[in-house]
């Protein structure tokens, strides 16, 4: 399998960069899921792709640990000023959006994979499990990445993308695990 090609043509699809990357380079830190106890984003407990509900974070690593490759994906999109949440929101739609693409490209090409999304899963607007009802679609929900222990500045340090990309601009990223 030609990865730099398979970058490439991730990369012909959207504005981002891509790196695929043996899994033992992707550096898991299980503690992260203690940030996700702190709750600051409002989805622990209130997400089926968040913690505590997405399960057991030594699990979810052995886990992803099991794929041969991961593809690290990352957009960075320009904002109005370091507040502008609006156009945050908007860059992380642009960003889950071109993943879908870039899933279906590698999806062409592999049969076994596990895509891992830029934080908490966004599909619905109002998650399921805050109703506690089961997710409406979960074969298009996305895990974060936290969730699953990568740590995400340290991997992209790793294959040589930046996690802060200068003032008023926001960075996303999202892994998508496979085995060739």
């Amino acid at each position: 399998m030609d990865f730099d090609a398979l970058c490439r043509q991730a990369e012909a699809l959207g504005d981002c960069r891509c790196r695929v990357m043996d899994v033992g380079d992707i550096v898991f830190a299980p503690e992260l899921v203690d940030a996700c106890r702190q709750n600051s984003c409002g989805n622990y407990g209130r997400n089926w792709m968040c913690p505590p509900s997405v399960g057991d974070p030594a699990t979810l690593i052995e886990n992803a640990r099991g794929y041969a490759y991961g593809m690290l994906v990352q957009t960075v999109s320009t904002l109005e000023d370091s507040f502008d949440i609006e156009g945050m929101a908007a860059a992380r739609d642009r960003h889950n959006a071109l993943i879908e693409k870039v899933v279906g490209l590698v999806a062409s090409k592999m049969d076994d994979m596990l895509v891992l999304g830029a934080g908490g899963c966004a599909l619905c607007e109002r998650c399921a499990k805050i109703d506690d009802e089961p997710c409406r679609f979960p074969e298009r929900a996305r895990p974060s990445m936290e969730a699953f222990g990568v740590y995400v500045s340290a991997t992209a340090e790793r294959c040589g993308l930046k996690y802060i990309n200068g003032a008023n601009t926001v960075t996303y990223f999202s892994l998508i695990l496979f085995n060739v």
